[in-house]
């Protein structure tokens, strides 16, 4: 739990200190000017796939036959910003590992780790990959869980889908630069749990008005400090195991 609250209290102190004003917002206006374009052009489309998923759960006759109209509108409305959150935040983080993490990596290895040798254990194909498989599974907690919403129980998803989705996509990049392949795959199997836990937290930010704006490089700087940190402390044992 100490190395949970070390690497955000870092995190925090990152963005206070780097020069990095300039990667904080845009990664958040693309996705969001992104989806809210697509949402737009394919607004009926979006709406009878919805119809479609309801009718598979016995409700969908019912929702086309409310009354008054403003009351179906306004479940409609809602549904789409229950979908349209996770979109933007899931394409904000994909950005932000992607196209951020490298430079990231770099001012906080450069000041912070600079004795850790590199090992370029990951790589770019690897970093799409795990982002492709990741989004693919956060969606699907989201499609799966839509029945959740309607007996109040969804209130719970967005956090643990934020949790899957932070986790599952800067573990691996977080450490790709400077551990070999297997110090990233006994990091991450050492501390699975924490790993979670650390997405979780960062998740929470994500909810947070105007916190939001710094979450995905907030939850970046934590995972880079969280696996540079483990890996420093892997290196260390195994030289004194070598002593």
């Amino acid at each position: 739990m100490y190395s949970i609250f070390k690497a955000i209290t870092n995190a925090f102190r990152d963005l206070i200190h780097f020069k990095i004003a300039w990667i904080i917002v845009w990664p958040i206006l693309v996705a969001t000017l992104f989806w809210a374009i697509t949402g737009y052009i394919f607004w009926d489309n979006f709406s009878e796939l919805i119809y479609q998923a309801f009718s598979e759960i016995g409700i969908g006759e019912w929702l086309r036959n409310v009354e008054p109209d403003w009351i179906a509108i306004g479940i409609q409305s809602v549904i789409h910003f229950i979908v349209f959150i996770p979109l933007v935040i899931m394409t904000t983080l994909i950005i932000t590992t992607i196209f951020i993490m490298p430079a990231l990596i770099k001012l906080v290895a450069g000041r912070f780790y600079p004795e850790l040798k590199r090992e370029n254990g990951g790589s770019l194909s690897g970093s799409i990959i795990n982002a492709v498989l990741a989004s693919g599974v956060f969606i699907f907690i989201w499609i799966s869980t839509l029945p959740l919403w309607t007996v109040g129980a969804g209130v719970i998803i967005p956090f643990i889908a934020a949790a899957f989705m932070n986790q599952q996509l800067f573990r691996y990049d977080a450490l790709s630069e400077h551990a070999s392949k297997h110090e990233i795959k006994m990091i991450c199997a050492a501390n699975r749990y924490s790993l979670w836990g650390l997405g979780l937290l960062t998740g929470l930010i994500q909810f947070i008005p105007l916190l939001n704006l710094l979450a995905p490089i907030l939850t970046a700087l934590a995972f880079i400090h969280f696996g540079l940190e483990h890996l420093k402390l892997l290196r260390a044992r195994n030289e004194k195991d070598d002593l």
